[in-house]
């Protein structure tokens, strides 16, 4: 009967049995093992998680999960294979498998710690709204972008690929597109800096030009604001950044500059006592704070008084319910007083032939 020892020794395709068997003993030991000490410190990072405020151990937990056994498997089997006699063809497809599963994995870190790294820097910033998701997503896009460029270079890299030449491919193939792609890129980067600037967000309502509308959606290349008559306004983001923009959502309050005229035949006595009467209207009304009134002149169709006060909202309805009720009491107002608003008129004189 053959003996224990010479059993071990024997060979098979190059490799002993005791060759195999502390390859086969390695690869479970390391395969339980990480998925062991993978299950311990979720384990105990959920513990964790119940104890603290922070989002950060709950973010840890989240990337345990996303590894996968087969990853860990491919890693302990590359591992126990290392001192065995194998045929290169087989070592370089583990190998190549191996790079690949671990560039993937890689790679999906970095964008992970990439999405919470911004999501804090948007709540630190106080910015969770429409428009900072909008621009977080674009950048999360153009660095994610990178990452996974990052990723096929290093893959190449440890496959014996001279990437050298692929570098400074790169490098001129990305000046020529940044020369054929100028406008294009200005609109990316004008969206970075309205994200930063923040000179409007989605929901603002803004002018530019004679165009008007809120802002409904900020992306990577253009704007779109949803127009007072319902069509949708598309702007380049470069044409925004260079545009003189009126934000309706940064008023706090808004300044009315209006005027009536009173008949030329109004007493002067009467007339020294329209701006009390004036500010009376004003302040009858909520919301809204006087600032002067005057007698501004003397005008073709009568007496011209110019008052001011200001809406202490920037709501466009509240605007024109305020100024709806200040006209109406300062009509009732003048006619208690006796006094007739102005109407144009123009006398003609004949002379006789």
């Amino acid at each position: 009967m053959e003996s224990l020892s010479s059993l071990l020794a024997r060979e098979f395709l190059g490799n002993s049995v005791r060759g195999y068997l502390v390859a086969g003993i390695t690869l479970l030991l390391l395969l339980f093992g990480a998925k062991f000490l993978r299950w311990f410190l979720t384990v105990n990072l959920e513990k964790l998680t119940k104890r603290t405020a922070t989002d950060f151990d709950d973010f840890i937990v989240s990337l345990l999960g996303t590894i996968r056994t087969h990853e860990l498997a491919l890693l302990a089997l590359f591992i126990a294979v290392r001192h065995l006699a194998v045929s290169p063809a087989i070592f370089n497809i583990l190998h190549i498998a191996l790079v690949l599963a671990m560039s993937w994995r890689g790679a999906a870190v970095l964008r992970a710690l990439l999405g919470y790294g911004l999501r804090r820097a948007c709540d630190r910033a106080g910015l969770a709204d429409a428009n900072a998701s909008s621009a977080a997503k674009n950048l999360e896009l153009v660095l994610s972008g990178a990452i996974w460029v990052g990723a096929v270079l290093f893959i190449l890299d440890n496959l014996g690929v001279n990437i050298t030449a692929a570098v400074a491919g790169l490098g001129i193939g990305g000046v020529a597109v940044a020369l054929a792609a100028q406008h294009i890129l200005g609109d990316l980067f004008s969206s970075f800096v309205i994200f930063i600037d923040k000179p409007f967000k989605v929901g603002d309502f803004i002018t530019v030009g004679d165009l008007a509308g809120p802002v409904e959606h900020i992306g990577i290349k253009t704007t779109r604001v949803r127009a007072l008559s319902g069509e949708m306004l598309i702007f380049s983001n470069s044409d925004l950044t260079s545009a003189r923009i009126r934000n309706y959502e940064l008023m706090r309050e808004r300044r009315v500059l209006t005027g009536f005229s009173l008949d030329l035949a109004t007493p002067v006595e009467k007339a020294a006592v329209v701006p009390d009467i004036v500010k009376d209207a004003v302040k009858a009304v909520q919301g809204v704070r006087f600032d002067r009134a005057h007698l501004k002149g003397f005008g073709p169709a009568g007496l011209e008084f110019e008052f001011v006060y200001y809406v202490l909202s920037a709501d466009y309805v509240k605007f024109m319910n305020a100024q709806e009720n200040i006209d109406l009491g300062l009509l009732r107002r003048l006619e208690a007083s006796g006094l007739h608003l102005a109407y144009p008129a123009q006398t003609v004189h004949l002379l006789p032939k």
